[in-house]
């Protein structure tokens, strides 16, 4: 029987309805509404894409929202001038620099630029170990969707056996956090769950998933998570988004729909989810920020 679908892209619509709900609900208070920055510097195609769908989905549920669309020639004083133009915006309570940059930029001084504040990425030293230390600021985009998406579909986390593979400062390594920390009021996200980090340099790779009742995919290798690797009903989720001759695949192999109880498609499962949990902390740095 085929594994069941976790569908990000129906959970997204029904929290961003929640979202829009929250912002109508601010405007009516005479609030302002949460404000988020863009700035996208080249013209990368996929980093274009990227804002392009965030831009709507702020606009989607009420949002202010501006794109700041800088040349790949833009010097890095320059870049951190408009960050430091941003910080300094009460209109302003979210600040996204699009990655990658151009290589004549540091993307570390950039990241540390933003005020943590604004940081809705969680990309901020500060906000990092705010999260590791058990009481975040924000939850980083992807790694808070992943948790979303499981946990709005049923799938209990406390106690389970859960396999990262991927070790990035963006996805893996937040994610591992938050899966294994005792939730708490101010840790609300916390999943309780005994993690293992993996990669795809890890011993014995195949052994090491399929003893994993949740199995998270996020290497950034095209379909590298086979059927083999997966024990028979677990929940996988696949973070990854690779362009393989002009179709879009994650790190999961179709065979694993085959064997697992739980999957979540590329496109429609964490791609959808990243962008409203980003949504999610543009609202909540407003609330800390406004009131």
């Amino acid at each position: 029987m085929p594994a069941q679908k976790l569908d990000g892209k129906a959970l997204a619509a029904t929290m961003r309805g929640e979202i829009a709900t929250q912002v109508q609900a601010r405007a009516a208070a005479g609030k302002r509404a949460p404000g988020l920055a863009a700035v996208l510097v080249g013209e990368d195609p996929a980093s274009q894409q990227y804002v392009k769908n965030k831009h709507k989905a702020c606009h989607d549920v009420g949002f202010t929202t501006t794109v700041h669309r800088l040349p790949a020639t833009t010097s890095q004083a320059e870049l951190l001038a408009l960050v430091a133009q941003l910080n300094a915006d009460p209109a302003v309570h979210g600040i996204l620099v699009q990655l990658p940059l151009p290589k004549q930029i540091d993307g570390e001084a950039v990241i540390r630029a933003v005020a943590p504040a604004k940081d809705v990425d969680c990309f901020h030293p500060e906000n990092v170990g705010l999260l590791a230390a058990g009481h975040p600021r924000f939850y980083p985009c992807t790694p808070h969707g992943v948790i979303q998406l499981l946990t709005r579909n049923g799938v209990s986390l406390a106690g389970k056996s859960v396999v990262v593979v991927g070790r990035s400062n963006i996805v893996g390594k937040p994610l591992a956090l938050m899966l294994m920390q005792k939730p708490t009021a101010a840790n609300p996200a916390a999943a309780d769950a005994t993690v293992t980090v993996a990669h795809t340099r890890t011993s014995d790779l195949a052994a090491v998933c399929r003893g994993a009742d949740v199995l998270v995919a996020a290497a950034g290798v095209p379909e590298f998570l086979t059927a083999d690797m997966v024990r028979p009903g677990a929940v996988v989720v696949d973070v990854g988004t690779n362009n393989v001759n002009g179709r879009w695949c994650g790190d999961v192999h179709p065979g694993v729909w085959d064997v697992a109880g739980w999957v979540s498609p590329v496109p429609g499962g964490v791609g959808p989810m990243t962008i409203t949990m980003l949504l999610h902390n543009t609202l909540a740095a407003a609330q800390q920020i406004d009131g």
